[in-house]
């Protein structure tokens, strides 16, 4: 292993344009965890660059040349014979000892619990970090961001390629049995299911086990690649399900619902923004830290509007809501209401928003 150590020690780290991500690195120790393609290399190879050429080394474990055992146990030796005070293990894995050095930072899909590393979470971009691969910010931004989502490789995928390029990433990230629930958790997209749903539809068409389906659903969560919602005030009752990103939906289905769509932007803004909600019935997010709701209704307009405020007036008053937010595409305007300041904004202003 000294021998492959020297050569990766020796390898100038390459790195194209670098587009800006909301997440920063100091000088301490850090575990990066999100799913694969979410940028987590960029950013540490970006980082990296800042620092002295002799002062890092970065090892992608999953190099086919790497033997675990053995790279635990020459790494600490090569550290300290080349004074190497930051070590980057991109795609580790727990058969790699941890190393005494005095800055390192992990990079995986699995949160591991080490007390020494301060958690860092990246997900796929969100829309203001979508905007940094614009050539310009106009109207087509949106559209772009529907198409492609938030996965920064996706810019450089021709349309004709976007489907099976994610469909094959996910395909070598994920077991068989957690692509069936990511596939089935897609038709669903923003709607309550519950694994035993998931495990009462799927063993109809093939041999399944409840535990280990249960199993796959935990760590499809735990990893990141499915969010569920709790219900306010009821943690036993059954959640929703979002993607962890938009473009999964027409890799993974035909089937078109836009108002889900809409609905799974706009909880990724929120979970991106580290705001907790919770959903109802008729309330698609209650923020209870804001005294707030927002609904996404892409295509509103006042008589709609009226209607829904109608349905809602029993939560408004229980929960003392201040402020109703109505997230649209492209309406824009306010709405007189006795118990709730209630307001219309376009997408791409609401997620540029505080």
């Amino acid at each position: 292993m000294e021998i492959l150590l020297e050569e990766l020690y020796k390898t100038d780290i390459s790195l194209e344009k670098f587009h800006f991500r909301k997440l920063f690195l100091d000088e301490k120790s850090y575990q990066i965890n999100g799913i694969t393609q979410s940028g987590k290399t960029k950013v540490v190879k970006n980082y990296l660059l800042g620092l002295k050429k002799s002062s890092y080394l970065y090892v992608d474990c999953n190099d086919l040349r790497i033997d675990k055992e053995g790279l635990s146990e020459a790494l600490t030796h090569f550290c300290t014979k080349n004074a190497i005070q930051t070590v980057v293990l991109d795609n580790y894995t727990p058969e790699i000892k941890s190393i005494h050095v005095a800055q390192l930072i992990l990079c995986c899909e699995t949160h591991y619990e080490l007390d020494f590393l301060t958690t860092l979470k990246l997900y796929p971009l969100d829309y203001e970090e979508f905007l940094s691969y614009e050539h310009k910010y106009d109207s087509t931004a949106l559209n772009h961001f529907f198409k492609l989502g938030g996965f920064p490789s996706m810019h450089k995928i021709s349309a004709d390629e976007r489907a099976l390029y994610l469909q094959k990433m996910l395909k070598n990230a994920l077991s068989g049995i957690e692509l069936d629930i990511l596939i089935f958790c897609t038709k669903m997209m923003a709607q309550k299911i519950s694994p035993y749903s998931i495990y009462e539809r799927l063993k109809q068409t093939q041999k399944i086990s409840k535990d280990k389906l249960y199993a796959a659903f935990d760590a499809l969560s735990a990893k990141g690649y499915i969010h569920q919602l709790l219900k306010v005030n009821h943690p036993k009752a059954v959640r929703k399900v979002y993607l962890c990103d938009i473009s999964l939906k027409s890799a993974l289905t035909i089937e078109k619902q836009f108002s889900k769509l809409f609905e799974n932007m706009i909880y990724l803004e929120l979970l991106k923004s580290g705001k907790e909600a919770f959903y109802d019935d008729g309330i698609d997010f209650y923020l209870p830290s804001h005294d707030e709701i927002i609904l996404g209704m892409p295509f509103a307009d006042e008589r709609t509007l009226f209607k829904k405020m109608e349905n809602i007036e029993a939560f408004l008053f229980t929960y003392q809501i201040k402020k109703v937010t109505v997230v649209t595409m492209s309406t824009e305007g306010s709405m007189s209401h006795p118990l709730s300041h209630v307001e219309m904004v376009p997408f791409d202003i609401w997620a540029l928003g505080d």
